[in-house]
């Protein structure tokens, strides 16, 4: 089950806004995290929708093209995966291994920083 468009690119913000302009972090802020209309964003920046249907065009396609040369959001998918299985593994087959069951709680919280 693949995720929709707001979320994948809320997920993309999260992991590279820092690359953005202030102006593209703007735009991507006020429409995706915040959920204004392309009309209030134009009106509050004073410029007009289709300004700011093509700043948001060119800022997700740059938030596209870092995940796609970095692959940041797939690699933490999968560590979360990874993460996960293992933590069914060792307390199935080893919940006594309190070492080991606290090294894979480790690996499994390194993504939530």
């Amino acid at each position: 089950m693949g995720i929709d468009e707001t979320t994948k690119i809320n997920l993309l913000y999260n992991f590279y806004h820092s690359l953005l302009t202030k102006k593209q972090n703007q735009y991507i802020n006020l429409y995706y995290v915040e959920d204004f209309s392309l009309s209030e964003i134009a009106e509050q920046l004073d410029v007009s929708r289709q300004a700011v249907m093509d700043n948001l065009h060119r800022s997700v396609s740059l938030l596209e093209s870092f995940e796609a040369e970095l692959g940041l959001v797939q690699k933490t998918q999968e560590i979360d995966d990874i993460a996960s299985q293992l933590d069914r593994i060792v307390l199935k087959k080893y919940p006594k291994d309190k070492e080991l069951v606290e090294l894979v709680r480790r690996i499994s919280k390194i993504n939530e920083k």
